[in-house]
């Protein structure tokens, strides 16, 4: 079993589809959200949340902007496919141009 980090991008930052929905919108997304995490269950390690704007380090410098990715979650599954199972119906894909990105968690050398 391996963990996986879910990165849920999109071109309009979380702050402004936050800021752009009724709280009719937001109830009936919420709603779907708690759906998807309990059908899934025990696969669902950490729900997550929104993310913010991103700070871009290299050495010597730093650079404050917008990222694409808008929030996570962290899941558990048998393999990078059935991970991809787990999120075929995720609500996400509802958001406009929304985009998921699934990556897993390596272990570290020596630990």
């Amino acid at each position: 079993m391996g963990r996986y980090l879910v990165l849920y991008n999109s071109p309009t930052s979380a702050a402004e589809m936050m800021a752009s929905v009724t709280p009719e919108q937001a109830e009936a997304g919420m709603a779907e959200w708690t759906a998807w995490a309990e059908k899934n269950g025990t696969a669902i390690v950490d729900l997550g949340v929104p993310l913010g704007d991103a700070l871009h380090l290299a050495p010597g410098s730093t650079a404050a902007g917008a990222g694409t990715a808008t929030g996570y979650s962290i899941i558990e599954a048998d393999s990078l496919d059935a991970a991809a199972k787990v999120l075929e119906d995720h609500p996400h894909f509802h958001t406009p141009d929304g985009t998921i990105d699934v990556v897993e968690f390596l272990p570290m050398p020596g630990m």
